[in-house]
Parts: structure tokens; sequence; C-alpha cells
């Protein structure tokens, strides 16, 4: 890559879109992604399924099933996590009930001062968070005006106690609510100094975060972050082998034309290879080979 850097940013309302991932299973990924997650599902003629919430569109997921892939090996570069955004406190204890009634274990909790999360994973090993935000007022700054988060202990039981009995009937019972979104993605990345210029420099995210030691959280328009990467298990890592159980792209989601060329001649410049994709994206990889769709 080259050495560009641009003051150009990413425009604000830029969101993450849809993740596609590769699964072992179809039906055991099916079952888990309804029952345990409350997702709606619709297949698609060549085969891919996705998941979206009550409103079904736009879906949050692809999946796309394959006997035959090899599992991921957790230090190759990859998904850490996808994270799933629901609209309110409420929605977050009704997850949590329905995760429960499904029999589908945590593998933690927590209080990150900006939001409150849900971490597991799929029957494939692929993790996920749902989690919920605080309103933007009551993110927490140091004196310099930066953003602070944390892992602290998220009280459960307070959680639980949002839903009475009628509401977790109907919640738990209803598909994820309308409204629901990817909020971020979280990437193995195999050293930050390159992964930074790729995502700042050249993509035009903001750094948020640096708080977090081998990890950087990014993102556009002051949201805390839209893509968290870390280099906890994957420092000096190789991307998966093609066609590996896990990521195979995420959406970066551009709000207008205007920005999508800015993005794209931003890339240009910089001397990386883009290839057209299905529906009029166009694919990219960051330094560690993650997959990124650009699109509207």
């Amino acid at each position: 890559m080259a050495d560009t850097v641009t003051t150009e940013r990413l425009a604000p309302e830029t969101t993450i879109g849809r993740v596609q991932l590769t699964v072992s299973d179809r039906e055991r990924s099916l079952a888990f992604y309804e029952r345990a997650l409350g997702l709606t599902a619709t297949h698609e003629p060549d085969g891919t399924v996705l998941l979206g919430g009550a409103a079904r569109w736009p879906p949050l997921l692809s999946l796309t099933a394959d006997p035959a892939a090899p599992p991921r090996n957790p230090r190759d570069t990859g998904l850490y996590h996808f994270a799933i955004l629901v609209p309110t406190r409420i929605d977050l204890a009704a997850a949590l009930v329905r995760l429960a009634r499904a029999g589908w274990r945590l593998d933690g909790a927590a209080d990150h001062l900006v939001s409150e999360a849900l971490y597991l994973s799929d029957p494939d090993g692929n993790g996920i968070e749902i989690y919920r935000d605080r309103p933007r007022g009551e993110w927490p700054h140091d004196r310099d005006g930066g953003l602070q988060m944390a892992t602290l202990a998220l009280d459960v039981d307070a959680l639980v106690g949002e839903l009475s009995q009628a509401d977790a009937t109907a919640l738990v019972d209803a598909p994820m609510p309308a409204g629901t979104r990817v909020g971020h993605v979280h990437l193995q990345v195999s050293e930050l100094e390159q992964t930074e210029r790729f995502y700042n420099a050249v993509i035009g995210f903001d750094v948020m975060v640096r708080a977090y030691p081998g990890a950087l959280f990014v993102a556009a328009g002051g949201y805390h972050h839209h893509l968290g990467l870390n280099t906890w298990q994957s420092r000096g890592g190789h991307a998966a082998a093609p066609g590996s159980v896990g990521l195979r792209a995420f959406e970066l989601r551009l709000p207008d034309q205007g920005s999508l060329d800015a993005l794209l001649a931003r890339i240009q410049a910089a001397g990386l290879a883009a290839d057209p994709a299905p529906g009029g994206a166009t694919l990219i990889r960051d330094p560690s080979g993650n997959g990124l769709l650009l699109t509207l």
C-alpha cells in the first residue's frame, strides 16, 4: 500500500451493512440463528440464506453453507465477532431471555460505558455480540475530550428486570425487532500500524479509542466504533485459507454516490486492488486480508 495520507473522512452517515459468513452446516446454523437469536430467514436462489429481524430487509447476515469448509484457525486473521445492535435495553433483555430459553450459553457479558453487551458464538465458532447503545449524551469522555470505553461486569439481573412476564412472552417469542442492525464488526488483524494507516488514512475512519492494549477502535460520525481491530490472538497471523468457515466479507455502506466515489478515488490513489462484486459493490481487502464490500 502506498504511503498515501488524506485528511478526507468518511461521511458521518456511513454504516456497517450485511455480514457474509461461511458455515459448515446450513440446517444447524438456521436452527441457531432463528431459534436462539430470533432472526428470520429468506432463502435465495443461489443457495445463500439471508437473515434479518422482523422487517427482514435489509438483512443482517448472509450465510453460505459448505460442508467441506475447513474450520478457521483461531490465530488466523478474520472475524473476532460481528455485533447486532438492538434498539432498546428491553430488546437486549429479550435477547438474553431468548438465548436462555434456547439453552444457548453466553461467552460473556459486559458494560462498556457506551453500551451493554452479550457475547456468544454460533455453532461454527463465529463470534457474536448483541448490544444496545446508551444515549450519546451519556457516553463518558476524558478531560481532553477523548471517548472512554471499558469492560466492566454487566448487571444481568438488572437487565432481565427490564422485562415484565408479559413483555418477556411477547418479545421473546417474536423476531428481533425492526430497527435491529449490524452496529459494528470486530476483526482479528496481524498488526496495528499498517492496519491503522489503511482504515484511518485511506478509508477515512476516525480513531476513537486506543486504550485497549493490542487493539484499536475506529468509526465515522463520532460513533464509538464501527470497527474493532485487535491482535490478541492473531499477531503476525495470516489470512484464513479461502473457503474456510468464518468471514467472507462485510459491507461498508456509504450514504450517497458522491461519498462512495470519493472513497473509491482514495483507494485508487493508494494503489489498492478493487474488484467488482455482485449488486454493484466493490470488494477490497485490508492488509490482513479481511474483505470489505463498498456499497450504497
